[in-house]
């Protein structure tokens, strides 16, 4: 990452979470030796302009925390986030780079079916996939099937 201001101030522990095909997470806490004033702000780049958070997660001090977007899509290959903030004392900067699809929690696949022959030597096991925000990444995607009898 790249950071500006006083040591210490920038955010730590940042990550993101895309679930339910188009919705992100971002969490962070405040850098330990952020001003007592401190306050960030979240944007992201992608294709396009940059967008600031749509709705930030506070803590209990009113310090933005976290953020919630809607409608990603997790197709870029590398995606910038950048952390601005500021207080009276100082300006705050933090530059993270992270591959979205990396970071998507996908739903279990959907409409699993089995068919047997009469001895219950051979099967035929089919899903459809689950649905995913990025379509261009099948190759990244892997099931296991676990099998047990009773």
């Amino acid at each position: 990452p790249v950071l500006a201001g006083v040591n210490g101030s920038a955010i730590e522990n940042f990550s993101c979470v895309i679930y339910n095909v188009s919705l992100m997470n971002c969490t962070w806490e405040a850098g330990r030796d952020a001003p007592g004033d401190a306050q960030y702000f979240l944007y992201w780049k992608g294709y396009g302009d940059s967008v600031e958070c749509e709705l930030y997660i506070k803590d209990e001090n009113g310090r933005n925390t976290g953020c919630r977007f809607q409608n990603v899509r997790a197709g870029y290959e590398h995606t910038k986030f950048l952390v601005n903030g500021s207080s009276k004392d100082s300006l705050i900067h933090c530059e993270k780079y992270i591959q979205l699809y990396k970071i998507e929690k996908l739903m279990p696949p959907s409409n699993i079916a089995v068919k047997c022959d009469e001895n219950k030597d051979h099967c035929l096991i089919k899903w459809q996939q689950p649905q995913r925000s990025n379509s261009e990444k099948d190759k990244c995607y892997k099931y296991q099937i676990i099998i047990k009898y009773t």
